[in-house]
């Protein structure tokens, strides 16, 4: 009851505000003098309409809503009530059993947000708006053209197919009705997949001629159902002879002779002035308050007014998938904490603030509009970009005062293009709160001539809110993460294992036999697991000893990475280790973050292999569960950095397949010698004992394996759980010595972290430059055989045929296990000055079986 008295008294408020604006200068009169275009209806029609000018070469004219939020700066709350009301008035018609079982349907682009309110006063009704976005993994439930409009394709993507299935009404809403063509080709699609008995159409606007009427009656005499209209006010246009030639014309002449002044005046796209400048004007006819255009900053960064809304985990961004009474619920209850951040993040002495949606993401910021301008006791006002192409004339009659111009931000599927935000520049508005979808937070979107560098030379305060683009389910039989004891000799909550358990096949092959192979091309290292190395009881001992002396420094390294990222990237990230060797990191890093922040940090191991991508599958999993810009890519060190490439052209070939955006592929590592990265613990190149062992101290995993035999095109990549090994397992006992140090470095870590974040940490590529001269030098010409850092090297002499191994002049204990390895293996350790890592491990690269004796060991080249 207290929504329904709240929805009711906005109504009543917006249709005040209508009729007081409607003694003013009617917005559409320049229109109408020039071209003899009349509104003929309602008294209410100069209120809620103005006229604009097209550059479309189907329709001369635009009806422009003072009450629909697109190009019209306007109260959420006058925006919000109409919605409600219009859907309160098919409630009534319907009958409250006949409204329970109905579905509403909204218009791509500008009724999605119109859509979504006349379903929040219709009741419990699900949402659904068309749009022209595909979305790769959703099929397409229906689609149909709009033959008026600049961009004719509309699509229809539920993610549940049975929504638009039922037998209950279909409520159509649009912002006008012109000719009513595209609710006949809508319905007509529609009754053909899904044939029901009723349907209602609702607009603000009827502007049909008789004959149109007549048409849509006829049609549903055809078809055999019933159809209704529900609108907030009707009349017609009418148009004299020759209205299009002689709107294009004046549209033509405008545009030309406002460009050159646009051009030297406005950096910020063409605008049309009639006769005044921007600066001075007023922003719309619903306004009531003039304003002047703001000095741009010297240098502007409205990047750094980006506002975490904490958006809730499984909250659709909108209707485009569907949008369910249990979806609003959460909404509802969510919207005051989120309002509250948003009045938190602008300038104290905002008085006069404007939410700017984004193209079909108008629903969502419509309601944080909403609830701000009901909570935070600041003037707001609401409105959002669009495709449509219309002249700026700068008069009191005319609708479109001012126009800001700038690329597409959202990878659209039609191409690139400009798109537009209206009466938003000269507004006097002191902060403007862009809200996009992630999949419009693109580098586009902060260029310099993007859509917040055209904001921030209008306004003082430019502020970003993203909302995680909703990703719907695909139909995938994707299991729960694997997880110890049954998976891995971690405990449940400290790893969860996005692979398939291959530990029952045979994969294990003699070292010498998969370099062969390697080498020769005709396997990938992922087809097979070298065998597990057995550490000698010298070589454990070394293990041993090499971690009671490193341990506080490698506990400093995993606060620093930890403390980086937390402050960095997200207060709350989800790891996501790159098996195996970064699953111990991403578990001391959790365990960090318990320590000393009392978080419970998810945490998740996956698979990357190198010329093969990341698992995808395992990306569609964190999709699902987890917000991608959350997730945090945790590896224990960097060689070249070849992993870190390989990271991040998977994760773009992703993105275009999947259409999933926000996973970023800046890789947070426990030490980066190499300088590939910028989130990292430390860039020396010391002995992480972690890199000694092989499963025994990482949860007695195997490497992870992709062969197509065994790894379907819907599985997780494989690995194996040497559950025989357990007796020399010290993967926990090795995390337990490095977090018993937390307490002793948390002060240091904490220091340093905040020092490495105030400093330029922009990776050089020092290892790879130095990997391409060891490649040459040595005459192996590939960088690929050459594995630089204590990590690298030490994998090259359990799991490879080692040629040889350079180590740094004077380097000591670090390279203790290395030089004991190569003695057991025969493989000669040369010292070299000027080596940018403690160690570089060669792998023999002429390998073939004639190239080593019979013990194994290597021979010269």
């Amino acid at each position: 009851m207290e929504k329904a008295e709240k929805a009711e008294r906005a109504v009543n408020e917006g249709e005040h505000q209508v009729s007081d604006e409607a003694d003013r200068v009617w917005s559409g009169s320049w229109v109408a003098e020039r071209l003899g275009v009349e509104l003929v209806g309602d008294d209410r029609l100069t209120g809620l309409l103005g006229l604009a000018l097209r550059r479309n070469p189907k329709r001369a004219h635009l009806l422009v809503s003072n009450v629909l939020g697109k190009h019209v700066p306007q109260s959420p709350s006058v925006v919000y009530g109409h919605g409600v009301e219009l859907g309160r008035r098919v409630r009534e018609l319907l009958g409250a059993e006949e409204a329970g079982r109905a579905v509403v349907l909204g218009y791509a682009e500008t009724a999605t947000g119109l859509g979504h309110c006349v379903a929040d006063g219709l009741g419990l009704a699900p949402y659904l708006h068309s749009t022209r976005r595909p979305v790769a993994g959703v099929a397409t439930a229906g689609g149909f053209e709009e033959a008026h409009s600049h961009a004719t394709s509309h699509l229809l993507l539920p993610e549940d197919p049975a929504l638009l299935g039922g037998d209950g009404p279909l409520v159509l809403v649009d912002d006008e009705f012109s000719t009513g063509n595209t609710v006949l080709n809508t319905v007509r699609d529609l009754h053909a997949r899904y044939p029901r008995r009723r349907y209602v159409v609702v607009a603000l606007v009827d502007m049909r001629s008789a004959v149109d009427a007549g048409r849509l009656e006829a049609f549903a005499r055809e078809i055999g159902a019933r159809v209704d209209l529900v609108a907030a006010a009707s009349g017609t246009v009418r148009l004299p002879e020759g209205v299009l030639e002689k709107g294009q014309e004046l549209v033509a002449r405008y545009e030309s002779e406002s460009a050159s002044e646009s051009a030297a005046a406005d950096s910020s796209g063409p605008v049309a002035r009639f006769p005044a400048p921007l600066e001075g004007i007023a922003d719309t006819p619903l306004s009531g308050a003039r304003g002047t255009a703001r000095t741009a900053p010297t240098t502007p960064h409205p990047d750094d007014g980006r506002i975490d809304l904490h958006w809730p985990a499984g909250l659709p961004d909108g209707g485009r998938h569907g949008f369910t009474p249990a979806h609003r619920e959460l909404l509802e209850e969510a919207l005051p904490a989120m309002a509250r951040r948003l009045a938190d993040a602008l300038p104290h002495n905002a008085r006069r603030v404007h939410i700017l949606g984004f193209e079909e993401l108008m629903y969502a910021p419509l309601r944080l509009a909403h609830e701000l301008e009901r909570s935070a006791g600041v003037e707001v006002r609401y409105s959002t970009t669009t495709r449509s192409p219309v002249l700026a004339v700068d008069d009191p009659g005319y609708a479109i005062r001012t126009r800001l111009a700038f690329p597409a931000h959202d990878d659209p599927a039609d191409g690139p293009g400009e798109r537009y935000a209206y009466n938003v520049a000269g507004a006097g508005f002191d902060a403007v709160v862009v809200v996009v979808d992630s999949a419009g937070d693109t580098p586009a979107l902060h260029a310099p001539d993007g859509l917040l560098a055209r904001l921030a030379a209008h306004t003082p305060r430019v502020l970003l809110a993203v909302i995680p683009s909703y990703a719907p389910e695909r139909p995938s039989m994707l299991p729960e993460p694997l997880r110890g004891p049954a998976f891995s000799s971690y405990a449940p909550e400290e790893v969860g294992w996005l692979l398939q358990d291959l530990s029952d096949v045979t994969l294990e092959a003699p070292t010498e036999e998969r370099e062969e192979a390697i080498q020769s091309g005709g396997a990938h290292y992922a087809e097979s697991l070298p065998v597990e190395y057995q550490p000698s009881e010298q070589y454990q001992e070394l293990f041993h000893a090499a971690l009671e002396d490193s341990a506080a420094r490698i506990a400093q390294a995993v606060g620093v990475v930890t403390e980086t990222v937390l402050a960095e990237r997200s207060p709350r990230p989800v790891l996501v280790s790159l098996a195996r060797a970064g699953t111990p990191v991403g578990i001391l890093m959790r365990r960090w973050a318990q320590h000393r922040h009392g978080l419970d940090l998810p945490h998740y191991a996956v698979s990357i292999v190198r010329g093969r991508g990341i698992d995808a599958n395992a990306l569609r999993w964190l999709a699902r569960h987890h917000d991608p810009r959350d997730v945090v890519f945790v590896d224990g060190w960097t060689g070249k950095g070849a992993i870190t490439r390989e990271l991040a052209q998977a994760l773009e070939e992703f993105e275009k397949s999947d259409g999933i955006s926000g996973f970023d592929p800046e890789i947070a590592v426990l030490a980066d010698p190499g300088s590939c990265v910028r989130t990292y613990g430390t860039r020396e190149d010391f002995l992480i004992p972690s890199a000694c062992l092989n499963s025994t101290v990482s949860g007695l995993i195997s490497r992870t394996v992709l062969r197509a035999d065994l790894v379907g095109p819907d599985d997780f990549h494989g690995a194996k759980f040497y559950r025989e090994l357990a007796g020399t397992d010290v993967s926990v006992a090795f995390l337990d010595a490095v977090c018993a140090r937390f307490p002793e470095v948390a002060d240091a870590a904490c220091a340093q972290a905040k020092e490495l974040l105030a400093t330029d940490r922009s990776p050089t590529w020092e290892g790879w430059a130095a990997v391409e001269r060891i490649s040459e030098e040595y005459a192996i010409h590939d960088v690929n055989l050459v594995k630089p850092g204590v990590g690298e090297t030490t994998r090259v002499m359990l799991r490879r045929v080692p040629w040889k191994v350079l180590a740094r002049a004077g380097a000591g204990s670090d390279l203790d296990h290395v030089r004991l390895l190569a003695e057991q293996r025969g493989v000669p350790v040369e010292e070299v000055d000027g080596l940018p890592y403690t160690c570089v491990g060669l792998i023999h690269p002429k390998y073939t079986r004639g190239a080593t004796g019979a013990d194994g060991k290597a021979v010269s080249v």
